[in-house]
């Protein structure tokens, strides 16, 4: 008789033998004796990888347009269109989804157009929304916003921070800022847009991260007295070695830095102390924020950000 452990592993062979990188469901590895359980182990051991609520691919597999349209495709019925978070997800600005969503996959956007009603179920959000044919696109068969239409979406719809990091990611990906703050006034009697009327001009395609996406929107919130930051500012190191700060402001030699987790874990950590303190010997104000300051009950950047402003000021 096979242990758990083994039955597990040939399961998994099976899964793989039918299903290669492609999407798969629950139910369909409810089929090959793999529950909610079994799921959950696998992807823990990075066997397998959650792409939505009920739906998993190899792990093998490349996080690519391709696999997550196929995946969109397994829970979604024929005629809806994907909006919102969903289609920011598609069109590859991943910074507009909900923190923590690589932890627990939020609700898929989407709404039924030939309707105008809800999918009631539980891997969708849903509701009643209305659409010119020129702010929809098709792809490989599934509708979805366009990606201005999803910039103009998620500006006004997201909580702020959330949005301002949506939208700035879609700048990135090519929505030109120009149509971005064009389109503000198309919804100059729906809900959110006077969060999307201040947001969109401020919006940015240089930010590299949500976190500092948001630390700018809290630089921004303190103006005045600050003076409008500038991204990806680049100062020569010692022998040319170029250093970029987030945000700063070079006149002054006053900057912002956001470390998070993915991109300023331990193995930098040695490395980025060593890059601002030569920044610091050379005139720099190097402020640091962590995730607490800039998302969590902290959330103090915008006075830390007053407070050594003016005390920059007040020592010159």
């Amino acid at each position: 008789m096979l242990s758990a452990v083994e039955s597990r592993a040939e399961s998994l062979l099976t899964l793989r033998a039918m299903y290669g990188t492609q999407p798969f469901t629950a139910a369909d590895a409810v089929r090959l004796d793999l529950g909610p359980q079994q799921l959950t182990a696998l992807c823990r051991q990075a066997e397998l990888r959650r792409l939505l609520r009920g739906v998993y691919v190899d792990s093998r597999a490349d996080d690519s347009l391709q696999t997550r349209l196929a995946a969109l495709k397994l829970v979604i019925p024929a005629g809806v269109v994907v909006t919102d978070r969903t289609a920011a997800w598609l069109h590859g600005a991943d910074m507009a989804l909900e923190p923590g969503a690589h932890l627990a996959v939020p609700p898929i956007s989407v709404f039924h157009r030939s309707r105008g009603g809800r999918l009631r179920n539980d891997v969708t959000r849903s509701g009643q929304r209305m659409m010119p044919d020129s702010d929809v696109v098709e792809l490989d068969g599934l509708l979805v916003t366009t990606p201005l239409r999803t910039a103009l979406d998620l500006g006004r719809l997201l909580p702020r921070s959330q949005a301002f990091a949506g939208m700035d990611q879609m700048l990135g990906l090519g929505v030109p800022h120009q149509d971005l703050v064009a389109g503000v006034e198309r919804f100059r009697t729906r809900r959110g847009v006077r969060q999307l009327r201040t947001l969109a001009p401020l919006a940015d395609p240089r930010a590299e991260s949500p976190g500092e996406s948001a630390l700018r929107l809290h630089w921004l919130d303190a103006c005045p007295p600050l003076p409008r930051p500038q991204l990806q500012v680049v100062v020569p190191g010692p022998n040319g070695e170029p250093f970029r700060l987030d945000l700063a402001d070079e006149r002054s030699r006053f900057a912002a830095e956001y470390d998070g987790e993915a991109w300023h874990g331990a193995d930098r950590e040695t490395y980025d102390r060593w890059r601002r303190e030569w920044l610091r010997r050379m005139g720099w104000t190097v402020l640091v924020f962590r995730r607490s300051q800039v998302f969590g009950q902290r959330r103090d950047a915008e006075l830390m950000l007053r407070r050594a402003w003016i005390g920059l000021r007040g020592a010159a």
